[in-house]
């Protein structure tokens, strides 16, 4: 994924996701910028989504989002951020959308 937006001449802002997590209030704002829903950010693969229950339809997002916000590493990435948009970049070929044209 770096290597693609580095290869259309653009040098990546990284956040660190672990070290740095997203407020709720920004996480929320991302996931509507990229018109996906909460469950499309959700890391079902890691096992705390198991643990937490959070597969079961009827939480609401409020609740995901909470777990989210607690657990950041339930969060599904990369979410790449450009001045064409937002998207949640799975698979990474998702992200040639959001760079400058050649």
């Amino acid at each position: 994924m770096l290597a693609l937006i580095r290869a259309s001449g653009v040098e990546p802002h990284v956040i660190e996701y672990l070290k740095t997590p997203p407020s709720r209030a920004m996480l929320e704002g991302l996931i509507a910028r990229a018109g996906v829903s909460v469950r499309d950010v959700l890391r079902a693969k890691n096992p705390l989504h198991d643990e937490l229950g959070l597969g079961d339809p009827a939480l609401a997002d409020s609740q995901l989002l909470d777990a989210m916000v607690a657990h950041p590493g339930l969060m599904n990435r990369p979410i790449v951020v450009s001045p064409r948009g937002v998207r949640l970049c799975r698979p990474a070929d998702r992200v040639n959308d959001l760079l400058p044209s050649k």
